[in-house]
């Protein structure tokens, strides 16, 4: 027990240190905690060796399957994802939860679908997968060439409705939270309290500036991010980043986006247009993080627009 213990300690230094790089993707999952393990992607852009797994993937075993916590972007590297959990159990994946919309999230359900696995989300992804599923893949077939080869968008085989949804599989219990959406309007995001374990999907960024995109809504994001206050979950496996906390993902997350919006309702209400509310946001303290100078303008004139909606 004691060697097992150590073991697993030695995983988990090891995956708080993990830096992906953008060269040939190596899907390896390290222990979070007992039976629970992440693989956590490369922090930039979707490229032709990351294989446009540039966001962290989930695992969690139990006596009657593993479940897997988002499928990857292709079916490629699904089948790469499903041969890095047979080096960590013989349990066969029997469960995939896709946590949102985005590309990552969802476009290798085709290949687990095809092992027989059921595939689960929340019903407010469909409409967003359905709207965006060709066009990621285009946009994936462009950048991957060949490696994109043989993904078809594969819609989830059981959508869930409830705002808060629980599933007990293999005596595990996963508790599923859905507030309206955040980076997707599907994102949900997965607590699994017999461990304090909360996967959180696009819900959190740390190390790297999130995204808001056309389909994000950062009043809901808000909101969905207070349920990860209320759980004050010890052990965060955020969308993008390495393994956190709480103080990190409100630094990170939370932090940024109550400045954007309380910057944009000002100027909304004080009708200054939106290219000078952009240039006068102060981006300083979130400038630290991986692709903010690239993201920040087109964050900061959405959020504008969604206020203007408001």
């Amino acid at each position: 027990m004691a060697s097992k213990l150590i073991q697993w300690a030695a995983g988990l230094v090891s995956l708080l240190g993990f830096a992906a790089t953008a060269q040939a993707v190596d899907v390896r999952f390290q222990p979070v905690a007992p039976g629970i393990y992440a693989y956590i992607g490369d922090m930039g852009a979707r490229t032709y060796d990351n294989e446009g797994l540039n966001a962290n993937i989930g695992l969690v075993v139990t006596a009657a399957g593993a479940v897997l916590i988002d499928s990857g972007a292709t079916f490629a590297s699904a089948r790469q994802i499903a041969e890095a959990a047979r080096k960590v159990t013989d349990q066969p994946i029997r469960w995939v939860i896709n946590t949102g919309g985005q590309d990552h999230r969802w476009l290798g359900n085709g290949y687990f679908k095809a092992q027989g696995a059921e595939i689960i989300a929340h019903a407010s992804a469909r409409a967003d997968m359905n709207n965006r599923g060709n066009d990621h893949l285009q946009g994936l077939q462009t950048t991957l060439k060949e490696k994109a080869a043989g993904t078809v968008p594969t819609l989830p085989t059981r959508f869930i409705t409830e705002p808060d949804a629980v599933l007990t599989l293999g005596g595990i219990t996963l508790e599923l939270k859905h507030r309206n959406g955040a980076h997707t309007p599907g994102d949900l995001m997965v607590w699994l309290p017999q461990h304090q374990v909360l996967f959180t999907g696009d819900v959190v960024y740390v190390d790297r500036l999130l995204g808001v995109i056309p389909v994000s809504n950062t009043r809901n994001w808000l909101e969905t991010f207070a349920v990860i206050e209320q759980l004050k979950p010890p052990t965060i496996v955020p969308g993008h980043g390495k393994v956190t906390d709480l103080a990190t993902a409100r630094a990170d997350t939370r932090d940024y986006l109550l400045a954007l919006r309380a910057h944009m309702k000002k100027a909304v209400d004080d009708g200054v247009d939106v290219s000078a509310a952009v240039k006068s946001f102060n981006a300083a303290p979130f400038m630290r993080l991986l692709n903010a100078a690239e993201l920040m303008p087109g964050n900061a004139s959405r959020t504008y627009l969604e206020l203007e909606r408001e």
